[in-house]
């Protein structure tokens, strides 16, 4: 019997350390699913990125899955379907229609809309309005009597479409609602004077521009951004070739959320990692550099609890309305 015992005893001891051995493994390989935009766009390669300062960060103790996206509206739906670790990224204002039930989400809603938690910023939309000429920064003004192209569809098209309107330059700017794709070129060959267009910065289409052009960037006034509604963004000096002054302009945030299906101790590893490497991003891509954590300001809904823990742990202020 004493024999029989002991082989049970050891048995246990054994059965216990095999389990605790699983959950420590399963504990250093936390993967998780990240949806942000189609590839070859900007915020494709910023996901590359991000999966890959993750996997550094955490010596590969945790791993982000790129997918493909068809866009934000995209991203949010798919959170009444995914379960766990589902990463994605939307402007704040997207979410929050979510959460009420209107705009792209007014007929299709879902309690699970509700349990949406905010991570941290990434680049943001930001507007830029190019204009050919030696004069590296320009009022909104300057655009009158110039031909603007503004694409379609886009977002970067309805903000442009809604400062014209907004700043009464409608009818005194001739608007091409061609793809913005061709823009640098038709800058370059004369077809047009301007054009506008919305991305991270430094956006690749700019930096083709001011490179082989002369350009400038319209630079907004306080109280023209306080008119829009819009969040504010400076485009340092320097940051396109040719433009030695910082330019002031709008921008439409960006977040990477995930659900409160995500443990603690994931959403709190995945956030810290990004803070801690983020200065390491911005050393190869420059967009990363300017995110900072007074952008937080511009999240809106709640912070996962994991996410907040990190930031009270590293002493960033957090607005009350996060909590």
């Amino acid at each position: 019997m004493r024999h029989l015992s002991r082989l049970l005893t050891s048995a246990a001891v054994v059965l216990g350390v095999t389990a605790l051995s699983a959950s420590l493994t399963a504990q250093a390989d936390t993967r998780l699913t990240y949806k942000s935009a189609s590839a070859g766009t900007a915020y494709y390669q910023m996901g590359v990125e991000l999966s890959e300062a993750i996997k550094t960060g955490t010596d590969g103790a945790m791993t982000l899955t790129l997918e493909e996206s068809q866009g934000s509206v995209q991203n949010v739906m798919e959170v009444m379907a995914r379960q766990g670790n589902y990463v994605f990224t939307s402007p704040p204002g997207l979410v929050s229609k979510a959460r009420d039930g209107s705009g792209p989400f007014a007929q299709r809603q879902s309690p699970r809309f509700q349990d949406i938690r905010a991570l941290f910023p990434i680049p943001s939309l930001t507007m830029h309005f190019v204009v050919a000429g030696d004069t590296d920064v320009l009022a909104l003004d300057d655009l009158a009597g110039k031909h603007l192209l503004i694409g379609q569809g886009s977002f970067g098209a309805r903000e442009a479409s809604r400062y014209l309107e907004l700043f009464g330059l409608t009818g005194k700017v001739e608007v091409d609602d061609a793809d913005v794709g061709s823009a640098p070129d038709a800058l370059k060959n004369g077809q047009i004077d301007a054009f506008a267009t919305a991305s991270s910065f430094p956006a690749p289409n700019v930096i083709e521009t001011a490179a082989s052009h002369a350009v400038g960037l319209v630079s907004f006034r306080d109280e023209e951004i306080a008119k829009t509604g819009a969040a504010p963004q400076v485009i340092p000096a320097g940051t396109y070739a040719g433009i030695d002054e910082d330019v002031l302009t709008t921008s439409l945030p960006v977040v990477a959320y995930t659900t409160s299906a995500m443990d603690d101790a994931a959403a709190y590893t995945l956030t810290r990692t990004f803070w801690e490497r983020r200065e390491a991003m911005g050393e190869t891509s420059a967009w990363w550099s300017a995110i900072s954590p007074d952008m937080l300001a511009n999240l809106q809904g709640k912070l996962h609890p994991g996410a907040l823990r990190y930031y009270d742990e590293a002493g960033i202020e957090v607005p009350d309305a996060l909590r």
